[in-house]
């Protein structure tokens, strides 16, 4: 079972790795069956072909940053969730998107679900 420190460490370099724009990094840290949810309530995406997809129509195609805003909250059955900002262009404004992401990990430490909870209630001005 992967422990807290882990969650906890690969879910700031989550935020780290899309704050760099690093999509191969991000992709490396997903199972190969791995879902995901962004935002919530949007039919999932599955496996690693989809969700690199996903990663490159979306963080590929703008400039966006991002920061932990508060601690990642790590269980000790292989969960964790964090609060962040992602600082981008919306609708051709400099905008900020205020993002919680909740994360399940299987044994080996890899991603294997994650849901975005946000909506555009959550987006504003950059700081």
């Amino acid at each position: 079972m992967i422990s807290a420190q882990q969650i906890q460490t690969t879910m700031a370099r989550y935020v780290e790795l899309v704050d760099a724009g690093d999509i191969d990094g991000i992709l490396a840290l997903y199972n190969e069956g791995a879902t995901v949810e962004d935002p919530v309530g949007q039919p999932p995406i599955q496996g690693l072909a989809d969700i690199e997809r996903f990663y490159r129509q979306g963080l590929g195609a703008s400039k966006v940053s991002a920061t932990l805003t508060g601690p990642v909250r790590a269980t000790l059955n292989g969960c964790g969730a964090m609060p962040f900002r992602v600082d981008m262009q919306w609708a051709g404004q400099p905008c900020s998107l205020h993002v919680i992401d909740v994360m399940e990990f299987d044994d080996a430490g890899k991603i294997r679900s994650m849901k975005a909870y946000w909506s555009e209630a959550n987006i504003g001005p950059q700081p």
